[in-house]
């Protein structure tokens, strides 16, 4: 099969490294545009990056002379590429303009970027959770005049930690009311160059800006619903986070408390909904899907994220040291890795769930 030229917006930082790397043999995508700053524009990608690749592999030969164009000129990827992946740094409302103006220009964009997260018509997708939130794609076509284009967006990536896990309980028909959970985020979700060394080795850091407001937040319009054209946030959950910063590489940790209505499930059956969940892009087999979408692991001292964000290609979710809560019901420790599920892998998955449903 011809395989569809894709873009990568503010592809020289962590999340759009992150993308060349993933995207590498992709069997529906290929990278045919790149995109940056403008000091980044006009040289070869592997000249932009020089000294600042900082991905587990070589850069693939494909992109290493791909010549990167000033993102901020949308009319440079028209004909390039069939769609765009966002994973552009900058300011909340330069993002959500130049989105839109790649959308306007009948590109559909896969966004990374918390810019567009509260839009009111704009998807915020985890296909193992809502995937028929695409359905309000036409309504936001309509309400922006756009032809081809659109945005969807992502979630915040520690998000994944814990959220599927959940689902997969509400799923089974068990009510989530409260949830208080403790994240312990790691540093390469702050970017490069991130952290200051001197800040968080030997360090744990108890905040992080915005993240405990987008936890507690993000999660209801994800489990909500459309309605008129807009999505209607599930507000039965209420949730409460703590968010920290500690000195490991890769891979957010949440600690998860769990209270439900009426019916509670009881440990062993939790395990089993867990291992038994499958959802649309397992059905659909994706590409980037992972095959178990939930591990759990029955060790007392797992998951670790050494020793467990990488499995099933790092887009699994794995869960361990479940056990009754004396406060609410059931605990529990999910762990996810947060620049592959958390950021490209989830957004290359958010494509091909849409490419699945012939939006592109």
């Amino acid at each position: 099969m011809k395989k569809l030229n894709v873009g990568i917006l503010g592809a020289t930082g962590m999340v759009g490294q992150n993308y060349v790397r993933l995207l590498e043999g992709h069997p529906w995508f290929e990278v045919s545009f790149v995109a940056a700053s403008e000091k980044s524009a006009g040289k070869k990608y592997s000249e932009a990056v020089s000294g600042r690749w900082h991905m587990p592999a070589p850069i693939p030969e494909a992109a290493r002379d791909l010549m990167v164009e000033d993102a901020s000129k949308v009319g440079k990827a028209v004909g390039d590429c069939s769609l765009v992946f966002s994973a552009m740094e900058m300011d909340r409302q330069a993002v959500q303009k130049l989105e839109s103006e790649y959308a306007a220009k009948g590109l559909p964009v896969f966004s990374n970027s918390s810019a567009h997260r509260w839009t009111e018509d704009v998807p915020m997708v985890i296909p193992e959770i809502n995937p028929d939130h695409l359905g309000i794609i036409p309504a936001q076509q309509r309400r922006n005049g756009w032809g081809r284009g659109f945005i969807v967006v992502k979630p915040n990536c520690s998000l994944q930690s814990y959220l599927t896990p959940v689902y997969a309980l509400m799923k089974a028909g068990f009510e989530v009311k409260n949830m208080v959970l403790a994240t312990l985020q790691a540093v390469s979700g702050a970017g490069y160059p991130g952290v200051a060394s001197m800040d968080i080795v030997d360090n744990t850091i108890p905040f992080i800006s915005g993240e405990e407001e987008k936890s507690e937040k993000e999660p209801l319009k994800i489990l909500g619903s459309i309605a008129g054209g807009r999505f209607v946030n599930n507000d039965s959950i209420k949730i409460s986070a703590h968010c920290n910063r500690v000195p490991v590489t890769d891979g957010h940790t949440a600690c998860v408390s769990l209270g439900f209505g009426p019916k509670k499930p009881g440990v062993e059956e939790t395990i089993e909904i867990w291992r038994k969940f499958k959802a649309l892009p397992q059905e659909l087999d994706l590409p980037s899907a992972p095959k178990q979408p939930i591990i759990y692991l029955t060790e007392n001292n797992r998951p670790q994220p050494r020793k467990d964000r990488d499995n099933d290609k790092a887009m699994a979710v794995t869960v361990g040291r479940l056990r009754p809560c004396n406060v609410f019901d059931l605990r529990f420790v999910g762990l996810s890795h947060n620049t592959v599920r958390g950021a490209a892998g989830g957004g290359i998955l958010n494509a091909e769930l849409a490419y699945k449903r012939k939006l592109l």
